[in-house]
């Protein structure tokens, strides 16, 4: 593991440092920068948010990669070995193995794919583990059921995996855990699938006692549009690698149901469903237990621009030409989200809002700034600035979100993004830079999309819908 502490710079024709204060003159002696004019300061943070994570996140002592760093990268907690995070890091690794065109990120990631293969696979029932402890010199299993939702991510990476390596036990892998959900998460009467499944894959339909502590139990009987949308990522990455025909047709099933159920003819995800797509409200609920609850039922901004662009990332790998309905309802959601959800004055999306009745009562309840979303929301306004052109504002806006991230979520002194921006929560500059639930997967996939784009090499804008 010796050449993984020399992690390459991704930008070798210019020097950091001049560039940042190349590119920060720029900006004072032109306020009004223009998205291209920015291309260089996106390069040069992307190469500084990649060389904070590696080598520095890779275990090599129990494998796979460290997941707990305080606000200064000092290795501090658990180290829980998390499968989403695991997975999210194989993905990220071989994507800048693909960008950089560097050998480096590809054994990165084949570093992280051994672990997933020999040590969370579930060689007893099938499946990926959710979450795994070490113990001394060895791993425990400490999630109580499968996720659905986990195991997509597995599916992710491991494809984007093969993209680069062309490792056939990898597709292999991949493949056995599409089947695998096949087989016992896909519902074949309502369409879609169940996330939360006991550990050797059943549902819990009928299962009204939690006496096994069961992860996720006041979900087990729903669908959600969580599990859903990364399920389409999941599943886009594998039919880009691997065109099986019922690949296709689960693709197709479950862009379909996003499309025409989970999301609203308001234009925003409903978050959690019953098996037969009736969505679940809170609304009538009290006050503390909706307050208590609120991660089951809101409008979650984040989500609603993410699943923007996955929509026409899936139909595009689909080869749906003209496929103008997702190409309205994804505009849909990202216009529904800037209408309520965006700031004003300092730019960002807040977290979540609630639709009170019918007559369109609203308001925002988390105020809060996340990392992952104001990513998203990065990634999906250009991505609608270059598709519809015609109307300026999304560029507009674009710009006025990548200041907002280089003001009030990058870390410009210990490097990464803050949890949450500054304007929001000011001790989130003290806050875990790294947990099992926070990598780089959502920050280093929008930075590397948004350079793309604005070299005119995204195959969404490229090629056009």
């Amino acid at each position: 593991m010796e050449r993984l502490s020399k992690i390459p710079k991704l930008c070798p024709f210019l020097p950091l440092v001049f560039l940042l204060v190349m590119v920060s003159c720029k900006q004072q002696e032109n306020p009004n920068i223009s998205s291209e004019q920015l291309l260089p300061q996106i390069e040069a943070s992307l190469e500084e948010l990649v060389s904070v994570w590696y080598p520095k996140t890779i275990d090599t002592i129990n494998g796979g990669f460290w997941s707990d760093f305080d606000y200064k990268w000092d290795k501090k907690g658990d180290q829980d070995k998390m499968l989403v995070s695991q997975a999210r890091h194989i993905w990220t690794a071989s994507e800048l193995a693909l960008y950089s065109k560097d050998g480096t990120y590809q054994e990165i990631a084949a570093h992280g794919y051994r672990f997933l293969r020999d040590e969370m696979w579930d060689s007893e029932n099938g499946g990926f583990h959710t979450l795994l402890g070490i113990d001394g010199d060895s791993l425990e299993v400490l999630s109580t059921g499968k996720s659905t939702y986990a195991n997509s991510f597995a599916i992710y990476g491991l494809a984007k995996y093969y993209q680069v390596s062309k490792d056939t036990y990898a597709l292999d892998l991949a493949k056995k855990t599409f089947y695998w959900l096949e087989e016992h998460a896909h519902d074949s009467v309502y369409g879609g699938y169940f996330d939360v499944l006991q550990q050797d894959g059943s549902w819990m339909l009928d299962i009204t006692e939690n006496d096994k502590n069961y992860d996720n139990f006041i979900r087990k009987d729903w669908k959600d549009q969580n599990s859903s949308i990364h399920l389409l990522e999941s599943f886009t990455a594998l039919y880009g690698v691997w065109p099986d025909s019922l690949l296709k047709k689960r693709l197709e099933e479950i862009l379909l149901l996003i499309r025409d159920t989970i999301i609203t003819d308001k234009g925003y995800l409903t978050l959690h469903l019953e098996r037969d797509w009736t969505p679940v409200s809170l609304r009538d609920s009290s006050e503390t237990y909706r307050k208590e609850h609120f991660y089951l039922d809101h409008v979650s901004f984040g989500h609603d621009v993410e699943t923007a662009f996955l929509m026409l990332e899936a139909s595009h790998i689909l080869g749906r030409k003209n496929d103008s309905l997702t190409a309205q309802k994804a505009k849909k959601m990202v216009d529904h989200a800037l209408e309520w959800g965006w700031d004003e004055q300092n730019g960002g999306f807040y977290d979540g809002g609630y639709y009170w009745d019918p007559s369109g009562k609203r308001s925002i309840e988390n105020r809060a700034k996340v990392w992952w979303a104001e990513a998203e929301a990065l990634n999906s306004l250009l991505l609608m600035a270059q598709l519809h052109p015609e109307e300026k504002h999304y560029e507009t806006l674009f710009e006025k979100q990548w200041q907002y991230i280089d003001s009030y979520l990058i870390d410009h002194e210990h490097g990464g993004w803050y949890p949450e921006g500054l304007d929001t929560d000011a001790e989130a500059k003290k806050a875990a830079k790294a947990q099992v639930w926070k990598v780089n997967y959502h920050t280093i996939r929008s930075l590397i999309n948004v350079i793309t784009m604005l070299k005119g090499d995204f195959e969404l804008t490229k090629n056009g819908q």
